[in-house]
């Protein structure tokens, strides 16, 4: 499976800009024929939340009419990261996958909303896990501050995913953080991880690209710096049970001692 992974800027509130530029982006991904391509967070708007009533997707509408056709026009599988995504009064952060023939396969609302940009003042969480076949291979899908969530990650890993997929707008100075959730979900879950996140500033935000694919012993595969284009690896996602027997983590969990309780 050759995924390519489209890392780039995002205009602040300006979705007519946002949509040509991926366009034009897929078009390119294309030219080195992937089996799937991967987008960013919030692409279409960004994180410009007090005016997402007005640039936000109707009922994800666009992306079905002008994105998902580029899926069969290129012969790709296309995880077509998130938008923002309005939903009668609502607003989600959701992310689309299309198969070669533009057939809509999932849609994945970001489940946990981050405080600290106050994405829950605006948007609403979603309530159900996403996941999806892309060539006969069983994959998942989550966005950005879900991968701080380990119970939501093993809850698709249990069910027997063998690529996650990441979209994301993760900023500076959290690096580190980026780095090490995502080899940490991969290893424990033993599953390829592929993660995109843009790069580029809005207002005194930077984000730092650094998308990603990594593999179920934690090696990484490839890594972008922050700069604007494209990552491309190959993977192979039968290693998977070839690992999971190796190291049998699942067979060896003991789920009725865990406590799955919070604290407040």
């Amino acid at each position: 499976m050759k995924i390519t992974i489209v890392q780039m800027p995002v205009v602040l509130g300006k979705p007519e800009e946002n949509f040509l530029a991926v366009k034009e982006r897929l078009r390119r991904a294309s030219e080195g024929s992937p089996d799937v391509v991967l987008l960013p967070e919030m692409w279409n708007a960004g994180y410009a939340l007090e005016t997402l009533n007005t640039t936000a997707d109707t009922e994800g509408e666009r992306v079905r009419r002008e994105i998902a056709p580029l899926a069969k026009e290129y012969g790709m599988n296309l995880v077509a990261g998130s938008v923002a995504n309005l939903e009668g009064s609502k607003i989600y952060n959701s992310m689309y996958v299309f198969d070669r023939q533009a057939q809509e396969l999932a849609r994945y609302d970001k489940i946990h909303l981050f405080q600290l940009m106050e994405e829950h003042r605006y948007l609403e969480g979603g309530d159900h896990l996403a996941t999806f076949t892309l060539d006969g291979h069983l994959c998942g899908g989550v966005i950005c501050y879900d991968i701080r969530f380990p119970e939501l990650i093993r809850s698709l890993a249990l069910r027997r995913i063998q690529v996650l997929f990441v979209a994301a707008q993760w900023p500076y100075p959290r690096l580190a953080h980026w780095r090490n959730l995502l080899i940490a979900r991969a290893i424990e879950n033993q599953i390829f991880v592929v993660a995109c996140n843009r790069m580029g500033r809005d207002g005194e935000t930077a984000f730092f690209g650094h998308s990603m694919v990594i593999d179920p012993w934690g090696e990484i595969l490839g890594e972008m710096e922050d700069a604007d284009g494209f990552l491309s690896v190959t993977v192979d996602p039968s290693q998977v049970e070839a690992i999971r027997r190796k190291i049998p983590v699942f067979d060896d969990r003991r789920p009725e001692l865990y406590d799955c309780g919070g604290f407040h």
